[in-house]
């Protein structure tokens, strides 16, 4: 690895000033009882989209550098796919966790310019979490929804977010050894941090599932716990939505 050019130390000095050339406290702004406020528009830091690059092609050579050191960081020590799915997965897990706090914030009257006085409210059903991701949180990450969203008619308490183009298996070059490896369990993290975050304990995994069309098409399981069907099925006696 190339060894960065050092600077020169003349670049960071602290210019040195007379005594006669010092600026005078009378000339210096004060700011004693100035507070926080906000812009007319009501939009803060929390409002601004995520990637503010000019060229959108520069932030996903920033991702795939970044995500590539992850998936290296992730292989070291690991046994089995398995382990290293679950690594990638355990290090997408807190960013959800955040996710839902920024997601809440923004649909907050604090957060945005809608002049409704009603507080943002974590969902209380299964579709409306999952509304909440298809809707906002894919968006937020990847500038669109997911591609579908399906409930397994097998089991009620199982449904599958597909992604057909995920952003992390564009740049990743998988062995055949470990062809069964899906690199995007970091984004399965993800979705799994924010819904352990809003109440909905589960077990999201990815799986590879590509097609002609689409060979880089990824399946998230999205496996609720048994607490939570229950609760699902307590507030559909109470009719609540």
């Amino acid at each position: 690895m190339a060894v960065p050019p050092s600077f020169s130390t003349a670049m960071y000095s602290s210019p040195s000033y007379s005594h006669d050339s010092r600026p005078s406290s009378s000339s210096t702004p004060s700011f004693a009882g100035a507070g926080l406020r906000l812009p007319s528009n009501r939009k803060t830091i929390y409002d601004r989209n995520l990637n503010r690059s000019r060229n959108a092609e520069l932030s996903r050579a920033s991702f795939a550098f970044l995500f590539m050191e992850m998936v290296t960081y992730a292989q070291k020590k690991i046994k089995s796919v398995s382990d290293f799915e679950k690594k990638l997965n355990e290090q997408g897990y807190p960013l959800g966790m955040k996710l839902l706090d920024l997601l809440l914030y923004r649909a907050s009257p604090a957060g945005s310019s809608s002049s409704s006085s009603t507080p943002a409210a974590r969902p209380l059903r299964i579709l409306p979490l999952l509304t909440l991701i298809n809707n906002k949180l894919y968006p937020l990450l990847f500038s669109r929804p997911a591609d579908s969203l399906e409930q397994d008619t097998s089991d009620p308490s199982k449904y599958m977010i597909i992604d057909n183009t995920p952003l992390t298996n564009t740049y990743i070059s998988i062995p055949k050894e470990m062809s069964q490896l899906s690199v995007a369990a970091f984004i399965a993290g993800i979705i799994e941090g924010l819904c352990d975050g809003a109440g909905f304990q589960c077990k999201v995994s990815a799986h590879n599932q590509g097609t002609d069309v689409w060979p880089n098409r990824t399946v998230f399981l999205v496996a609720f716990d048994e607490q939570v069907m229950e609760r699902e099925r307590e507030l559909d006696r109470q009719g609540i939505k």
